[in-house]
């Protein structure tokens, strides 16, 4: 059954809950919404109570103007009061720097895993402008050239793969989404672990595949380092994921650690 709850600023958000035991938010990546990571929560929902919302501008949730990472914030901390218990809190790619500045900012959670939020080394970064270039095409109603945009600069798709995209059934979902992929590029900003990181009192687990790309890696490591006491777990995968067969045992356990 699908709930509702409003956002600070009036804005419905959208969320489903299933399973029982300990609650679990899940926070989605870009391109994604409430339902985009069923393996993983029919996983979890074995044991744990799971909550997986509709992030603004998705499913179906509102999307109050301005826009502002504040709000999406705001949204998480609703979610969590809703829940009306201790949370946990799982944030997958740019879901989870979505999780983490929330965890700086106050947001109450029992604990909180993340895998591999891009953040980006010294050396690798998002093509200069990429967020604004991302608003001004969905101004201009070019969601295809967005989508292209977001797999290239964002992923580091190359364009042979962007191609192929396209001719799958996949890129009609892919440009659904295409309007709030500006909100994810705002999310990461300059795709530097955020200093305000450094606060979080929150126990953190940072996991990422020993399939994933050298960059995302570094940027697991890089999240480890800056928030204090957070373990990081590098686990079998492909790119940018585990299957939730490997992943779930290891949240589990973080998740039941008593320390």
């Amino acid at each position: 059954m699908i709930d509702t709850v409003r956002s600070a600023d009036g804005t419905p958000i959208a969320f489903e809950r299933r399973g029982a035991g300990p609650v679990v938010v899940i926070v989605a990546g870009a391109a994604n919404d409430r339902r985009g990571d069923e393996p993983l929560v029919a996983e979890l929902a074995a044991e744990f109570s799971v909550v997986t919302y509709d992030r603004r501008g998705r499913g179906d949730s509102g999307d109050t103007a301005p826009y502002a990472v504040e709000r999406e914030i705001e949204d998480l901390a609703a979610v969590v009061a809703a829940a009306d218990e201790p949370v946990i809190v799982h944030g997958i790619s740019s879901g989870g720097a979505l999780a983490l500045l929330a965890a700086a900012a106050g947001v109450p959670m029992a604990r909180l895993s993340v895998f591999e939020s891009p953040y980006r080394g010294e050396t690798e970064e998002v093509a200069e402008g990429y967020a604004d270039e991302m608003r001004e095409l969905i101004a201009s109603d070019r969601w295809d050239d967005a989508v292209a945009l977001f797999m290239m600069s964002a992923v580091g798709s190359p364009a042979e793969a962007v191609a192929e995209a396209k001719a799958t059934p996949v890129w009609a979902e892919l440009r659904s989404f295409a309007p709030t992929l500006v909100y994810d590029a705002f999310v990461m900003g300059d795709a530097k672990v955020p200093d305000e990181l450094a606060s979080i009192a929150t126990p953190v687990l940072v996991v990422n595949s020993n399939g994933s790309t050298d960059w995302l890696k570094a940027a697991a490591a890089a999240t480890a380092k800056v928030v204090p006491g957070a373990r990081q777990v590098e686990l079998d995968g492909e790119f940018h994921s585990v299957p939730p067969e490997r992943l779930v045992p290891e949240l589990s356990a973080f998740y039941r650690d008593p320390r």
